[in-house]
């Protein structure tokens, strides 16, 4: 039986951004633009879905009076992200 796919990771972007930082724990806005080659427009909304969701905490700060937005996963995310990989296995052929 193929289990449902939680919606909000079963974005490309969402999904590439969750991973990251699943392996990151941390990681700032600019690092996320340049791994996953998104638009700051389409990463800045993407991210802010995930917030939304509560899988991921936005902080807001400043570096040499420049803006810097960080990112890091909450432990929500990390089980939404391990429960959809447990899922999408589900997909797979089995050995």
């Amino acid at each position: 039986m193929f289990k449902d796919l939680d919606p909000i990771l079963h974005s490309q972007l969402r999904l590439a951004v969750m991973s990251l930082l699943v392996a990151l724990k941390e990681a700032e806005f600019s690092y996320l633009k340049e791994k996953t080659g998104a638009t700051s427009g389409n990463l800045s909304v993407q991210i802010t879905k995930l917030s939304e969701a509560g899988y991921i905490d936005v902080k807001k700060s400043f570096r040499d009076n420049y803006p810097l937005t960080t990112c890091s996963i909450t432990k929500s995310g990390v089980k939404a992200f391990e429960k959809y990989v447990s899922d999408i296995s589900s997909y797979l052929p089995s050995k």
